[in-house]
Order: C-alpha cells, then structure tokens, then sequence
C-alpha cells in the first residue's frame, strides 16, 4: 500500500460507502454460513479493524496485520490485533480458527497461493475460509497500484489457486453488482484521463448514503445467489 494512502484508508474505512456497503454484505454472508454457536474467528490482514470489530457477533474475533498505523488504528478501538505477516506469521497457533477470513488481502501479497495454504493452516479440519478480492483484470487502474494491488481475479481464477491450497470451495460469487456499471464507467473514464489516484474520496454526505444503501442492498442476494458478474468476488471455503 502507498504510504500516502495509509491515512486516507484510516480516515475512510469506517465513513466510504464502499467498506460500509461491503460490510453489510459481508456480515449477511457469515450469518447465513456460520454456525449458531460462537466460533472462533481469524482475520488476516485486518487493516484498523472495520470487520474485525463486527466479527464478534459469531465469537471470539482476533486480527493479524503488519502495518503499524493500522494497527495502532484498531488497537485503540480496543481489538485484539496481532503483529505478523503473511505466510510466516498469522498470530495465533495452527489450527486455532474455526473460520479465517482474508478479505481483499490476497491481491496485495506477491504469492496469493502461499498466503491461502498459510490461511489453510491455521483454520482447524472442517473450518472455513472467506475470502473477498477485486474483480477483472480489464479494471486495473491506477487504484489498484495505489493501494498496492498485485493482481485482479475472475471466479474461475479465484477458485483455482483456492483449491490448491487445500479448500474445497462452498461457492463463489461476484459482488458489489448494482452499482458495477458505475465503477467500471469511473475506471474507463480515469483510464481515459490519465488519472492514476484511488477511487475513496468520500463523496457529499447524501450521496455517500444513497451509495452505500445501494452497495448494502446485495446482502439480501450473495448470501443466496450467485451473482454473475460484479466489481468485487466472495468465496467460502472448507478445509
């Protein structure tokens, strides 16, 4: 991630109509997936803890991150979020999760394969993994290398280097549908104009909330349907 984005990212995380809509959508997914029993739950890459706070609804929720600010950042909200990195170092002792989560993660590491057999290893048999990651190649744009993207996936892309990991994949679908036509207009248009900053300048506060109702609306169709196209994919696994 481009230093000069660690604060906008801090700033943005809890106020974007991106990470709120995608938090809606996220938290449906688990209730749908999950067990009714408190489980425990690992969240790698946790940034300043924007989900991580609401895992705790399912149970016992810890975080690993490498950033120091972010860190510092989900700390003083009063998570538990442990320093490591991906693969060598996740925080917690293999097998302690029932549920990992690496949620747009994936993309930013070198090696994606390394990090989900790593993800593998610290869920225990029978656990589950959800991951979320950026959709289509053809959407590059200079925000993806402003938050230190290394790639793009599609469903079928996503689904392969998960299975040689060690997961049998539950589903998969693309998200972040509805306003799909919007985000790919924003990206050919910047494209276009040689604009190579991020996509999180929070719009006027109307706006923001009539997006994020949009986004968030998704969660009554991912956890059900699979939606065949979207800016974002989600997929559940099991080890």
């Amino acid at each position: 991630m481009d230093s000069r984005y660690v604060s906008v990212h801090i700033e943005e995380d809890r106020l974007h109509w991106w990470f709120r809509g995608r938090l809606a959508v996220i938290t449906a997914t688990l209730r749908r997936a999950l067990p009714p029993r408190p489980v425990r739950l690992l969240e790698l890459g946790c940034g300043t803890g924007n989900v991580l706070a609401a895992l705790s609804e399912f149970g016992e929720a810890v975080g690993m991150e490498t950033h120091p600010e972010l860190i510092a950042a989900a700390r003083a909200a009063g998570l538990d979020v442990r320093t490591g990195r991906l693969p060598e170092d996740l925080g917690v002792a293999p097998g302690w999760a029932e549920v990992v989560l690496l949620l747009d993660v994936i993309e930013h590491v070198d090696d994606d394969g390394a990090a989900l057999a790593a993800a593998c290893r610290a869920v225990a048999a029978g656990g589950l993994l959800v991951v979320t990651v950026p959709a289509y190649r053809w959407l590059w744009s200079g925000h993806d290398e402003v938050l230190g993207h290394r790639r793009r996936y599609t469903a079928a892309g996503l689904r392969a280097v998960v299975e040689r990991a060690g997961f049998s994949v539950l589903r998969v679908s693309y998200f972040n549908s509805l306003l799909f036509p919007m985000v790919a207009l924003v990206r050919l248009w910047k494209g276009l104009r040689g604009d190579r900053g991020h996509d999180l300048r929070r719009p006027a506060a109307p706006l923001n909330r009539l997006l994020e109702r949009v986004f968030a609306f998704e969660r009554h169709l991912v956890p059900r349907v699979a939606l065949p196209f979207g800016a974002s994919l989600l997929l559940i696994g099991r080890r």
